[in-house]
């Protein structure tokens, strides 16, 4: 998960304390920069619940410490896939919802979610999906298909996503295959794809997308959804489009460790951050879209009306959760490395 707008790092330490202790606690573990800092210090205030705050780059980081047993917390924010590695592996506990129930102002839709089917384990915290980013001004072509990826008109212009999931995910897509696709021969054809792609592409980025869109670096860009609206807002001439093969809707999610020891304090600690007003301003402060209804009310006007952060489930082309990779990761590590990209990772987004 990568965020849009971010706090310097030291500001975060503070929240936490140097060595400060405290029998009424909550240790929260999140992705770097993915919460506005003073929410933490309001939820001090109003519960007396110490908040000691830790941050990871990779959700994969924090699954290895999971899985070793090293991670002392309480409430973690793993993205779609790898909610449903944990829960399968049993390594989340249940959320009593009697203790969060702030939990309706969450959109139905976006809660029991492909990886966690019951609403069980865990909470949605973000969610937005993957598209083109384009400068309207200087593309004339229909903006409407994975296909513009590989044109040959646009040699040298176009910025992918440096993520092995995401890029081969928009292969299989292209090819009309299901992101998830586990079948040899559609994964070939999606590398063949992006060799044959890889000529036109300018570069592979997950950071500096925005700046290079907006600094017309690039005309064309994979984007996810809350960076393209960061980017709309800083140049007028860009637009966003998912295309019409379909493309990968995201979330990540607030959930509870097995074997939590401070359980109740993480289900208040959750409660508080689902209310409508402090999750407003908490999307605000990311750049992220909210799957708050009632947060959604409370924001911007030009926010809470895009059709880039909010657009209509109902009328958008076909959107599909990424499932756990696991079981193919050294598949896409092995395409990946044919593309001689540089780096065989899943993705980070926003």
């Amino acid at each position: 998960m990568k965020k849009i707008f971010t706090a310097a790092i030291f500001f975060i330490l503070l929240l936490t304390g140097c060595g400060k202790k405290s029998d009424k606690e909550v240790r929260v573990y999140n992705f770097g920069e993915y919460i506005d800092p003073q929410i933490l210090k309001d939820f001090e205030k109003e519960t007396g619940i110490h908040v000691v705050y830790d941050t990871y780059e990779i959700t994969e980081d924090l699954y290895v410490k999971i899985k070793k047993g090293s991670l002392n917390v309480d409430v973690i924010v793993p993205s779609d896939y790898m909610i449903e590695r944990l829960r399968k592996e049993n390594m989340l506990e249940k959320i009593d919802f009697s203790n969060v129930p702030n939990i309706k102002n969450i959109d139905e839709r976006l809660h029991k979610a492909p990886y966690d089917p019951t609403g069980e384990y865990s909470v949605p915290y973000f969610w937005g999906t993957m598209g083109i980013c384009y400068n309207k001004k200087k593309i004339q072509d229909k903006m409407d298909s994975w296909d513009v990826l590989w044109n040959e008109k646009y040699k040298g212009n176009i910025l992918m996503l440096d993520s092995s999931r995401d890029s081969i995910g928009i292969a299989l897509k292209k090819s009309g295959y299901s992101m998830n696709s586990r079948n040899p021969e559609e994964l070939e054809k999606a590398k063949e794809l992006l060799v044959s792609q890889k000529p036109l592409v300018h570069s592979y980025l997950l950071d500096g997308m925005v700046d290079a869109m907006t600094g017309n670096e690039s005309d064309i860009a994979v984007m996810y959804s809350g960076y393209a609206y960061a980017a709309m807002r800083e140049n007028a001439d860009l637009e966003y489009v998912i295309p019409k093969e379909g493309s990968q809707i995201w979330e990540d999610s607030i959930a509870i460790i097995k074997g939590a020891k401070n359980k109740e304090n993480a289900e208040k600690f959750i409660n508080y951050m689902l209310d409508a007003e402090v999750a407003a301003k908490n999307a605000s402060f990311v750049g992220a879209p909210t799957p708050n209804l009632e947060a959604r009310k409370l924001l911007p006007e030009a926010e809470r009306n895009s059709k880039v952060l909010y657009p209509d489930l109902d009328k958008v082309p076909p959107l599909e959760a990424l499932k756990d990779p696991e079981d193919i990761i050294s598949t896409y590590d092995s395409i990946w490395s044919q593309l001689e990209i540089g780096r065989a990772s899943c993705r980070e987004r926003v």
